[in-house]
């Protein structure tokens, strides 16, 4: 069973996931496996946004600051 986490205002509702998810899977041929949870990822990008702090602040529990940071700058390059 996976790590249990607290969760944030900032995190999505299942029903926004089910909407957002089909745009955010969408990836270059050649692009290579994510290694951390797409959701987990797409939370800590709204955590960040919602709450104004620092790429560097992003708490431990969430995905490391530079794999969201990487994950919104290969995002901005596709669309």
């Amino acid at each position: 069973m996976g790590i249990v986490r607290m969760l944030y205002p900032s995190d999505v509702s299942d029903k926004e996931w089910s909407l957002t998810v089909p745009y955010l899977t969408l990836q270059r041929v050649h692009a290579g496996q994510r290694e951390r949870s797409l959701l987990e990822v797409f939370n800590g990008l709204r955590y960040i946004v919602k709450t104004g702090a620092p790429w560097r602040w992003m708490p431990n529990d969430l995905p490391p600051w530079v794999a969201v940071f990487q994950q919104e700058a290969l995002d901005h390059m596709i669309a």
